[in-house]
């Protein structure tokens, strides 16, 4: 399927997959804050020989750097068909509810506890047995 010719700020498919590519252009923009943060932390140790534009201009355009390139990969025709096909899939999942979860959790502890506890046993009779025939101090 081919992409009519648009322009680069155009949104693709624009009714579709809204929260998925949403997401993902958030997540792009926090982890680029946070980069930026700490190479602006960086240039801190450099302050007195670079300029506060420096310190702060070369995190800022990292930002917006960031969240233009992940506004177009949300966009791009193969990424948001990509992104759109895990919204509707995800939507299709029949989920545990709270109680289901909640009894689930308390089985797997209950097992891991026991099995902890055998394992515990084991390990001290093989213990005592090494030490009963000498191998053991």
């Amino acid at each position: 399927m081919e992409r009519d010719a648009v322009g680069f700020f155009d949104i693709y498919k624009r009714s579709q997959g809204k929260y998925t590519r949403t997401i993902t252009l958030v997540s792009v923009i926090v982890l680029a804050m946070w980069g930026a943060w700490g190479l602006s932390q960086k240039f801190l140790g450099y302050a007195m020989t670079r300029p506060p534009l420096v310190r702060y201009g070369v995190p800022t355009l990292l930002v917006a750097a960031m969240a233009v390139l992940g506004f177009w990969i949300v966009n791009r025709p193969r990424s948001a068909d990509f992104m759109i096909a895990t919204e509707s899939e995800m939507k299709k999942v029949s989920w545990s509810s709270r109680r289901e979860i909640a009894g689930s959790t308390k089985v797997v502890i209950l097992t891991t506890v026991i099995l902890a506890a055998l394992l515990f046993g084991v390990d001290m009779l093989f213990a005592l047995i090494f030490r009963s025939i000498g191998l053991m101090g």
